[in-house]
Parts: structure tokens; C-alpha cells; sequence
């Protein structure tokens, strides 16, 4: 795909990019997809996975208790615990507004970690890693924003997603669908969103603007960008996903290349049919 060669103009030291479609068939690579780069925020969708696994395992469920009173496991992966971005403090009554929430999800491993009683790291690894093959990756620390990863292993996750094999496809259905519709929220570095759409640990487009993904991409798009210029989406109309890492800070630049970026892959996708 010529599109994915558009990250050789982007102004970051190193990037690596590929397209994976719905039946597991890698389109495309291009870039060093074997180095390990930060993933900053793409680490939740990895850890919202293993949640989920926690869930259909019967160690959780999904509207037990946790994080602050009133809060449920639910509450966390969606972001609508109340909970504040960065600190274990309560600014909202459960269930009310969408506080994107770093802390939200380092509750969320803790609880995990508790009533697996495993690490939450090793958790993510043996419920999640280890079976797709992601050698590369790890998720020592915050499970909000500490990941470790390589495109090759994304590419793997998100052809997991695609076509679940660890967890039901209908509960990989509810990640992708919003919890708590309607609820207004900020995503960081876009701002305010009405409605700010979520669902099981993973975004979901709809009909944010500004967005991170393409002007083109489907309502039902889904997945998570990064703090260290990071992006995984999913996008059920184009049947593919498209992973991205970088080693430099989301800022300016990246709202300027990405969308472009994703357009194009797109519209080489809708081409190929």
C-alpha cells in the first residue's frame, strides 16, 4: 500500500506503520515494525482486553463494585467512574460525565490483580500476550499508559479483535459499542466532545470533530491514540486496521499528518475492492 509510505514525511525520528484486514490477512507494512516503542495510551485497549478475558473467566464482572462508590468494573473500562484524569479523586458522580481517566484504569488492573490474584503485568501477558504470539510487548506499570509494543505484535491484536478468538465476539461486540450514550466529555488534545463517545476500553469515533482518525472513516471506527504518537483504529465499514507508532510526543503534528494518513489508507482500501 502506498499510503503507509506517507509516515516517511512525517517530522518524528522513527515511525512503523501496517494495515491488517478482518480475516487476519496483513495488507501491508511499512517501517521498522520489530523496534518497541512507548505506547503511551494504547496500552489500555491491551489492558480493557484482559479485563475483558478477567470477565469471561468469572474472576469479575462487569457491574461488581470498584474504583469509587457507586463506580462498577464498567464504569472504569468506559471512562465514567468519576475519577480524574491523573489522581485517585472523585469529581463526578459515577455514570454522569465521561472523565477520561488514567487513574480509572490503574483501579481498574488493581482490582484485577486482586481478585485474580496475579500481577495485573503477568495477567495482561498470560490472558492476552501470550496467546497471540506478542513476544515484543509488555505492560509493566500503569496499565493507563506504560505499554511497550512493536507493530508486529499490534498487528496481532488487532486481527484479534477483528475476529476474536480469546474472548466471545459478542463480548468484543460490547467493547466496541457506547456505554452510558450521550454523556459529554474532553479527549485529550481534541477537546470538548458532545457527545464524547466510549466503549469497553476502546473510542469510538462517531461523530467527534476534531478526531484523530480520517474525515472518512466510519462512525463505527474504534480504538485508542497515544500521548507518545501512537494509534491503533479499527474500522468495521473498511473491514481493516491500521496500527501506527511513533517516538515523538502527540502535539500539532500529529493532528496534522494522521488524518490525512488515515484518508489515504482508505481510500487505497475502497480502491482494492
Amino acid at each position: 500500500m502506498q499510503s503507509l509510505a506517507m509516515i516517511e514525511n512525517w517530522p518524528v525520528p522513527t515511525a512503523a506503520a501496517a494495515v491488517v484486514t478482518s480475516d487476519g490477512t496483513l495488507l501491508a507494512t511499512h517501517g521498522p515494525t520489530a523496534h518497541r516503542f512507548p505506547l503511551a495510551s494504547v496500552t489500555k485497549p491491551l489492558a480493557a482486553y484482559a479485563a475483558l478475558v478477567a470477565y469471561e473467566e468469572g474472576a469479575v464482572e462487569l457491574d461488581e463494585p470498584a474504583g469509587p462508590e457507586g463506580s462498577t468494573v464498567r464504569h472504569l473500562l468506559a471512562h465514567t467512574s468519576g475519577l480524574a484524569f491523573d489522581e485517585h479523586r472523585v469529581t463526578a458522580p459515577p455514570g454522569t460525565r465521561r472523565l477520561y481517566s488514567n487513574a480509572g484504569f490503574e483501579v481498574l488492573g488493581d482490582h484485577i490483580a486482586k481478585a485474580t490474584e496475579i500481577p495485573f503485568a503477568e495477567y495482561v501477558r498470560q490472558a492476552v500476550l501470550e496467546p497471540l504470539g506478542m513476544t515484543s510487548t509488555t505492560v509493566e506499570g500503569s496499565p493507563a499508559k506504560d505499554g511497550v509494543s512493536t507493530v508486529d505484535d499490534l498487528v496481532r491484536f488487532a486481527a484479534e479483535v477483528q475476529a476474536p478468538r480469546l474472548l466471545d465476539p459478542r463480548t468484543v461486540l460490547e467493547a466496541q459499542t457506547v456505554v452510558h450514550p450521550g454523556l459529554k466529555g474532553v479527549l485529550p488534545g481534541y477537546g470538548h466532545q458532545n457527545p464524547n463517545d466510549w466503549g469497553l476500553g476502546f473510542e469510538i469515533r462517531d461523530s467527534k470533530a476534531p478526531h484523530w482518525t480520517g474525515l472518512s472513516s466510519s462512525p463505527a471506527a474504534f480504538g485508542h491514540f497515544g500521548q507518545s504518537g501512537t494509534f491503533l483504529w479499527i474500522d468495521p465499514a473498511a473491514g481493516a486496521a491500521c496500527v501506527a507508532l511513533t517516538d515523538r510526543a502527540f502535539g500539532p503534528w500529529a493532528a496534522e499528518v494522521w488524518t490525512p494518513f488515515t484518508d489515504a489508507v482508505l481510500a487505497e482500501l475502497r480502491a482494492s475492492r
